[in-house]
């Protein structure tokens, strides 16, 4: 499989064109040796942006595989994808961050809706300063959380100068750069900064929107990552893909052991490597031990309703997930992401296999030992 290029445009569409999955008989909705392919269905998903750029490579190598499914994801950000699951106007969801008790309670209980991860990744700290290349940049969690609280206001703050010996620093404004939708990316960020600093904790807080006391929006991981390229001086906090694959520079993080790390798929295993209960009701692994985590990395969740009103399409969005969080997941790592542990996969795949239509089982494959 080549490497696939993904655009990352500000609330571009990616298409996901998908039928059937994994290519072994062990699979009966996949086509194996004997067994019939999904029937035709037309799909549509709406959420996170911080997944896409691995919703959209996944959905190329599927393309060349199975077309009778067509599949549209549109990134619009966690919260609107979980506002459009509520409504039953899309057929999946997907954020940052699982459902918080009202939400699910708005789409008739947490036991009505079945919630996977779909994939493990990492945040940066993207900026734009002239001649400070990736890496030069160290930041503390006290540094991280002075520049989004605005105590820290310019690059050559004794806090920054004090870590970054060596390193040319301008006498120049700093210009934060956050999310302005609601968004899994800042609920993870803010996650991490809660984790790491008291003054945040209590004066900001954790959320998928929450009130900033500094800086400027911009609506997606990838709107924030133009924001930052064309702004001097500019930071802000970016999931890893959208920065390798534009070229952007990106800050050596102190993580919880004391390491400086510049954030890596790697980082994101390591980080997850600790947390060995990760489910829809625990699922924060931020500020995680370990030498070489990487201290803002997270999973992404998709969400799909437990009863499937239409036979047809529950069948193919069964298989379709099935097939990412197996098979799928070697596509990840080519747009810098990790794969998923397998301990995942295999609680993943136990919940899809209680997604029903019609008092009828739509997915039946043994799950990984």
């Amino acid at each position: 499989m080549k490497r696939v290029l993904v655009a990352l445009s500000a609330g571009a569409t990616v298409l996901l064109a998908a039928c059937g999955g994994n290519t072994g008989a062990a699979n009966p909705s996949t086509g194996g040796p004997g067994v019939p392919t999904p029937p035709q269905a037309s799909l549509t998903g709406a959420g996170a942006t911080f997944p896409a750029p691995f919703y959209d490579a996944a959905r190329y190598a599927y393309t060349l595989k199975f077309s009778q499914v067509t599949v549209n994801y549109q990134p619009i950000g966690s919260g609107a994808g979980i506002q459009q699951l509520t409504r039953k106007t899309v057929d999946f969801g997907a954020s940052d961050v699982p459902l918080k008790a009202s939400e699910a309670a708005a789409m008739g209980g947490s036991a009505a809706v079945v919630q996977i991860a779909g994939t493990l990744g990492t945040e940066s700290l993207a900026y734009n300063l002239r001649g400070v290349a990736t890496g030069q940049l160290k930041l503390t969690p006290d540094t991280i959380a002075g520049i989004f609280l605005g105590t820290i206001k310019t690059w050559n703050d004794p806090a920054l100068a004090a870590d970054n010996s060596g390193v040319s620093l301008p006498n120049q404004p700093i210009t934060v750069v956050h999310r302005s939708d609601g968004s899994g990316t800042t609920y993870i960020f803010t996650d991490y900064l809660s984790n790491v600093n008291a003054d945040w904790k209590s004066k900001v807080g954790t959320g998928k929107s929450v009130s900033w006391p500094a800086g400027q929006g911009a609506s997606g991981n990838a709107g924030v990552a133009t924001t930052i390229q064309h702004t001097p001086g500019a930071i802000g906090y970016v999931e890893l893909a959208y920065v390798l694959q534009t070229s952007m520079t990106q800050a050596a993080l102190k993580n919880h052991d004391g390491n400086f790390v510049i954030p890596s798929p790697e980082g994101a295993t390591a980080a997850a490597s600790q947390f060995l209960a990760v489910g829809p009701t625990q699922f924060s692994i931020v500020n995680a031990p370990g030498k070489d985590s990487a201290p803002i990395s997270g999973y992404s969740w998709l969400m799909l309703y437990k009863d499937q009103p239409d036979k047809t399409k529950g069948t193919a969005l069964v298989d379709f997930f099935d097939w990412l969080v197996t098979d799928g997941q070697q596509y990840a790592t080519t747009v810098h992401y990790a794969k998923l542990p397998s301990t995942i996969v295999r609680d993943d795949i136990n919940a899809l296999k209680t997604v029903t239509s019609g008092g009828s089982t739509l997915l039946n494959v043994p799950a990984p030992s």
